[in-house]
């Protein structure tokens, strides 16, 4: 099954799941010098089975595995429901895996080559954006933001349309809509919140957040082609209708 390391339960634990000993051992020593425990796998099978036995707090995983496929471990581990920050890694670039890895699931996308700085900034950024989160969900009681027929509960991670609760938002999904939702008659540009939910900026692609507000909108929406409460406002941005 992989590299793993004794674990300390007051460190955030990164699973990497690769079959190249080159890029696990890489990745293990730049991860460990941040601070952060490791574990690892070289097949997709061993990578979902750590995944759900030990809840890493986020997850680097490789599209082309041998036994299981990244895309296929991605998209059970979110059967599962964890909302765990998943960080696809692909040797390929090709557009079409980036935007089947987000559709299914995923927080983000990384090609290879990539350099260690990259990395660990996606990494940093995608567990702080889980800490905000947390740490607001745990100071807030019935904290709940209502535009339109758009209800998010902020303590449950729920959105709920019309007075039915989506299934299925990934946290990466919901956090678009909260940060859109605070910004009543705003439009958000692309970059903003590429910036502010997915917390970094130089290295952020905003073809991403395109990817995730179809996807949103395939959720929430009754006509995705004609969209009522996730509005694109065409060459700026995106809002939340308020009707």
């Amino acid at each position: 099954m992989g590299k793993n390391e004794n674990i300390e339960d007051d460190k955030k634990t990164v699973l990497a799941v690769d079959d190249e000993d080159s890029i696990i051992d890489l990745l293990k020593v730049n991860i460990e010098k941040e601070g952060y425990n490791f574990i690892s796998a070289n097949n997709g099978e061993d990578g979902l089975k750590l995944a759900l036995e030990k809840h890493p707090d986020i997850i680097l995983l490789d599209v082309m595995l041998p036994k299981m496929d990244g895309l296929t471990v991605c998209k059970k581990i979110r059967q599962e429901d964890m909302n765990v920050p998943i960080i696809m890694l692909s040797a390929r670039g090709e557009e079409v895996d980036k935007i089947v890895g987000l559709e299914i699931g995923a927080d983000d996308y990384i090609t290879k080559p990539f350099s260690t700085r990259e990395l660990v900034a996606r990494i940093k950024a995608n567990l702080r954006k889980t800490d905000n989160s947390e740490s607001q969900a745990a100071k807030t009681k019935d904290n709940k933001i209502v535009m339109g027929s758009l209800t998010l509960d902020l303590d449950k991670f729920e959105a709920i349309v019309k007075g039915v609760q989506v299934n299925d938002l990934t946290r990466r999904e919901f956090e678009v809509l909260k940060y859109l939702a605070q910004k009543p008659g705003q439009v958000v540009t692309r970059e903003d919140l590429l910036e502010q939910v997915w917390g970094y900026e130089y290295f952020g692609d905003i073809r991403t957040v395109d990817v995730t507000v179809r996807r949103i909108r395939e959720k929430i929406e009754k006509n995705t082609s004609n969209p009522k409460i996730l509005i694109t406002k065409r060459g700026v941005g995106y809002y939340i209708s308020s009707k």
